[in-house]
């Protein structure tokens, strides 16, 4: 998980089988460290914390992993750079990238998700979730979720 904060969503992940990094800047270690001990008794897989500061190295995070989660990470506008190298970085041709975020209409907001996703669409193909194939319980005119897989190359024979 990118940009983890608590740790919430890559928790829930584990605690349905997934084997987990959740990963954050270094003010958030401890945080998402208490959350982790205090569910490890959900954790039917695995989780773990890691520093991840967007934009700098990600040998450790590799292989590629199968699935990148993310939660509200587009809404501060010197980190979308940073946040696309990232996700260059570390996706692999079978990455998948589950985005959700809650569209914002105040200030900057707007043309900071167009910006992004605008961005985005070099490198990676999406897939915006249709809202009636969200969970009914939680689903919202303002809650968007998107499937995001990188671009496929095509190589010169």
């Amino acid at each position: 998980e990118l940009g983890a904060g608590t740790g919430a969503v890559g928790i829930m992940a584990a605690t349905l089988g997934a084997n987990v990094t959740v990963t954050d800047l270094e003010e958030l270690q401890e945080l998402l460290e208490v959350n982790i001990e205090n569910n490890k008794h959900l954790v039917t897989g695995s989780v773990r914390a890691k520093v991840l500061k967007w934009g700098e190295d990600v040998t450790e995070f590799q292989p590629p992993p199968d699935y990148i989660l993310m939660a509200d990470c587009i809404y501060y506008e010197e980190s979308l750079e940073p946040l696309l190298k990232t996700l260059k970085d570390l996706t692999g041709p079978d990455t998948c990238v589950l985005c959700c975020y809650e569209q914002r209409t105040m200030g900057k907001n707007p043309e900071i998700e167009r910006k992004y996703f605008e961005l985005l669409q070099r490198d990676f193909e999406l897939e915006k979730i249709p809202l009636d194939k969200h969970d009914e319980e939680y689903r919202s005119e303002d809650i968007h979720i998107m499937n995001i897989h990188r671009k496929q190359t095509v190589g010169c024979f």
